[in-house]
């Protein structure tokens, strides 16, 4: 089974790929994201400038694109966030980080920036929930807030940490997306949800049990990550979450092929690397139709 880390962070500073891809191989994971240092923000001044940031994550993954994949984080606020989305999508990235740390991902920037990065094909990767920094930050992380993504068409983008402590929220919102996706195919934006933790262990095996038996079609849209970082990868860290999960994929009976494609596949249709295969199940909890875990095992 390969692993992918989708949520590894990277400092400014000396790019060590083949020190981090060791770590990650250690524990069985075979590659994943690298996101650029943070920009510039209205509340944080000391961010690090686009070209920096666009320069640290290419150079990370020079050599090693089939391993490492290069993800701007990206401040909808920042001068001349468009063309900055555009620029970095012609010299290779992958995809887009972005936290709303002073900003509604509703707001108008925000939703001219994704509409833009839409266009450009490429998905988002988004901090959602609990906001660790030192201000009034977390009333912009409430998963309900990207309700408003439905209307970006052709839209891929993921919820990080599964939005705690508003995880129940987070399976809500993703019920909806997934009925807009199979009801209004013209739309088709498309919402994924980010297992790294940022989830205390103490609540874990109630998200992933509130999740696997939600009656959503979910194991096509679950990614694996840790938020380690790329220049001290802490491989125990990466290797004590997947036992952990691992631990209640067997208490839940997750079958072998939705490991898979929660470990990787997933995340590699995330970034377009593979195309999609299958058809989503419509959502319709506590109906004798509804998606079950019994039934995709015996199916995928």
């Amino acid at each position: 089974m390969k692993i992918y880390d989708a949520h590894i962070h990277t400092d400014v500073g000396t790019p060590v790929p083949d020190d981090c891809l060791a770590k990650m191989n250690s524990v069985g994971i075979c590659g994943g994201s690298v996101f650029s240092p943070f920009p510039e923000s209205p509340i944080d001044p000391n961010g690090v400038s686009y070209e920096t940031r666009l320069k640290t994550i290419l150079e990370w993954t020079k050599g090693y694109e089939d391993k490492l994949f290069p993800v701007l984080w990206i401040h909808p606020l920042e001068k001349d966030a468009i063309a900055k989305a555009r620029d970095a999508a012609a010299s290779g990235v992958c995809a887009f980080k972005m936290i709303c740390d002073c900003y509604y991902v509703y707001d108008k920037e925000s939703m001219d920036l994704l509409k833009e990065i839409a266009k450009l094909g490429k998905p988002v990767f988004f901090h959602s929930g609990i906001l660790w920094n030192g201000y009034a930050s977390s009333k912009y992380n409430r998963p309900l807030n990207w309700e408003a993504l439905i209307e970006v068409e052709g839209l891929k983008f993921s919820l990080a940490h599964c939005s705690w402590p508003w995880y129940d929220e987070a399976i809500a919102l993703y019920g909806k997306f997934l009925n807009a996706y199979v009801s209004r195919p013209e739309i088709s934006s498309e919402m994924f949800l980010d297992l790294t933790p940022g989830t205390p262990i103490s609540y874990r095996r109630d998200l992933l049990y509130k999740l696997f038996n939600s009656g959503y079609d979910v194991p096509h849209n679950i990614m694996f990550g840790t938020d380690c970082t790329s220049n001290s990868y802490n491989s125990e860290w990466a290797e004590r979450w997947i036992k952990i999960d691992n631990g209640y994929y067997d208490e839940l009976g997750v079958g072998q092929r939705i490991r898979e494609l929660i470990y990787g596949e997933n995340y590699l249709r995330f970034l377009g690397i593979i195309p999609k295969v299958f058809t989503h199940v419509a959502p319709v909890p506590d109906n004798a139709n509804a998606w079950s875990l019994e039934k995709a095992n015996a199916t995928l």
